[in-house]
């Protein structure tokens, strides 16, 4: 019964989004506040295994399946990450002619203003967990001024910023 409801909440959000990080907000209602069938921490760890692996955004899901159910959790998160696909091929001929029309650009471009704000609503929390430190500040601080400001890979600043990390754990052993 795990297994279907895990699928079945991991589906919905891959259902309600539209790139791999906009289902954080659903993920992180669903399975952190309502049901607490994962913590914030393990939510912040799926994510960042995920940046720093190739593969899409949406492979966090797997990863949150596992952290919630072990190897059939990652099952029903793999399978509700990849449900979409299958059932977009028939939406695509439905909808493909009607996608330059003035009102379905509008409401293309509502819609994805409204999954940013409501990832940013998701960010909020996982931030507070995740920063701790000043050091953690400063990674992140930095971390937003190369993204910002270069056109340096995000995968290079995960990296850096593990580095850092790697380098701060050596030196003080916390």
């Amino acid at each position: 019964m795990r297994f279907l409801l895990l699928y079945a909440l991991l589906l919905k959000a891959t259902l309600t989004s539209f790139s791999g990080l906009s289902s954080l907000p659903v993920v992180r209602n669903d399975l952190v506040v309502t049901r607490q069938m994962i913590t914030d921490r393990q939510l912040n760890t799926a994510v960042a295994v995920a940046r720093m692996t190739p593969g899409p955004l949406g492979l966090y899901l797997v990863n949150v399946g596992y952290f919630a159910a072990g190897v059939p959790g990652a099952a029903a998160g793999f399978l509700a990450m990849i449900t979409p696909a299958f059932l977009i091929l028939p939406l695509l001929i439905f909808i493909g002619s009607r996608a330059d029309h003035p009102s379905a650009r509008r409401v293309i471009r509502a819609v994805i203003l409204g999954a940013a704000g409501l990832l940013l609503s998701a960010t909020l929390p996982l931030a507070q967990d995740a920063l701790r430190s000043p050091l953690s500040w400063a990674v992140m601080l930095a971390s937003l001024v190369v993204l910002v400001r270069t056109r340096i890979d995000t995968a290079w600043v995960i990296l850096g910023s593990a580095l850092v990390g790697l380098i701060a754990f050596a030196i003080t052993g916390t």
